[in-house]
């Protein structure tokens, strides 16, 4: 088969480099000048795992190319990817599909023969119908069907859910189209991957409903853990003792400063508008996005309280600042709530990220940098763990209490035990949903 993919962001880059090393001959489309010059030097432009081998690797095959010619992309395609960012609307809360019209634009205009154009996108209900209008408005004698092909992948471990995916969702219009993204996705029905075919409005809602999902269930365990905090119990038993329950499970209970990315945020905020637009309000959700902003605010009042009340002229080192481990993806990153305000109320802020630094150096002004973190624990009076690196998985607790003026942790992930923090030197430790001490003893 024959793939244009339109647009190298993290969907489209990664769903392009993975269709190529199917055996699919794929031409990625940006119109971004530097960012083709840099692929074609083979660089990426974003953090993830494996994809810059996978991405040389089928270059170097002949299947994987990279242009700026949109035209040429298309011509010959069985099938053109709509892979561009639907970012949150300023002042509403909808997707922006700006991108994802002009697009399709331009793709009537580019289109000589058949192909099925594929919004890959997360798109609110109805877009794909919409796409279809744009491209038969402006052409109105061509052979094409839409279709509507969500992506679930995970940063940090994107291709391995590529690869081997829970589902793979293809909502379609008729049998032709269907067929088609049926040999797209051969190498994955061959080995027994589910792929759900749906009518287009039902691919579109599974996407949103997923992510608004995973998302209560992150926010719902938040919420327990501050309560665990005013009762005495341990979330992480809780979590535990509820994910054994085979209709719970136990993926997204981990209790944390709040959940951030490209998704989750922009997702859920899109849901609720739809909701509103269609009568019929998502409360559920929401209440997770009012709850999840809650909980990152509470995150400061913690490191506040470690510090004996106010941060003023402290110095807090912040490790890690990403929205999650193995991406460099700062967009609504707990961090940026965190830092800013820790600032904001006078104290020095030191961070080290190992992938943050791109991102984070403009979003963070006033922060500053370290690459390690024994450096930059040198002297503290507070350590803050953020992102759970697996570099701040195992770090020399002892060594830390040995460099800081005052050892002070809060361990807003739950790496460490509270008992492991206090045989090290800690005089005070917190944490989400657990036990704590401080110089007058054990709380919570």
């Amino acid at each position: 088969m024959k793939i244009a993919m339109i647009g190298t962001g993290y969907v489209g880059l990664v769903s392009g480099v993975c269709f190529s090393d199917f055996g699919h001959e794929v031409v990625c489309v940006d119109k971004d000048p530097a960012k083709i010059e840099m692929l074609e030097a083979g660089e990426v432009p974003i953090y993830e795992p494996g994809l810059d081998d996978l991405m040389v690797k089928n270059v170097a095959a002949g299947r994987l190319s990279f242009t700026q010619n949109l035209k040429e992309a298309v011509a010959g395609a069985d099938a053109i990817f709509i892979a561009v960012g639907t970012p949150t609307r300023r002042g509403d809360g909808h997707a922006d599909l700006t991108f994802v019209y002009a697009v399709a634009e331009e793709i009537a205009d580019s289109l000589e023969d058949y192909a099925v154009v594929v919004t890959k996108s997360t798109v609110p209900v109805g877009t794909n119908r919409k796409v279809k209008e744009l491209i038969r408005k402006a052409h109105p004698e061509l052979d094409f069907d839409v279709a509507s092909n969500p992506e679930f992948l995970r940063e940090g471990a994107a291709i391995d859910d590529f690869m081997r995916p829970d589902r793979v969702v293809v909502g379609v219009q008729n049998e032709r189209a269907a067929n088609v993204m049926a040999d797209i996705y051969r190498p994955l029905f061959l080995r027994d991957f589910p792929i759900v075919t749906t009518d287009l409005e039902s691919a579109e809602m599974i996407k949103y409903a997923a992510n608004a999902f995973l998302a209560t269930k992150i926010t719902f365990i938040n919420e327990i853990a501050a309560l665990c905090e005013r009762v005495g119990a341990d979330v992480k038993q809780v979590s535990k003792g509820i994910g054994l329950d085979g209709r719970i499970g136990n993926k997204f209970l981990h209790a944390g400063p709040g959940y951030g990315g490209s998704c989750f945020p922009k997702d859920t905020k899109a849901l609720a508008r739809i909701g509103q637009e269609a009568g019929m309000p998502m409360q559920i959700t929401e209440t997770v996005i009012s709850v999840n902003d809650e909980t990152k605010r509470r995150m400061v009042d913690k490191v506040i309280d470690l510090c004996d009340g106010s941060v003023s002229g402290k110095t807090i080192a912040v490790l890690g600042v990403t929205f999650k481990p193995n991406t460099d993806d700062m967009r609504d990153a707990p961090s940026l709530t965190i830092v800013p305000t820790l600032i904001g109320r006078g104290a020095k802020v030191r961070v080290v990220d190992p992938q943050g630094l791109r991102e984070g150096e403009a979003l963070l002004p006033g922060a500053q940098w370290f690459e390690d973190a024994y450096n930059a624990v040198q002297s503290v009076d507070a350590v803050v763990i953020l992102t759970e690196w697996n570099e701040f998985r195992a770090l020399d607790l002892k060594r830390l209490v040995e460099l800081m003026e005052t050892p002070r942790m809060a361990d807003l992930r739950n790496i460490y035990s509270p008992e492991d923090a206090k045989e090290a030197g800690f005089v005070a430790y917190c944490a989400i949903g657990r036990r704590g001490f401080g110089p007058d003893g054990w709380h919570g």
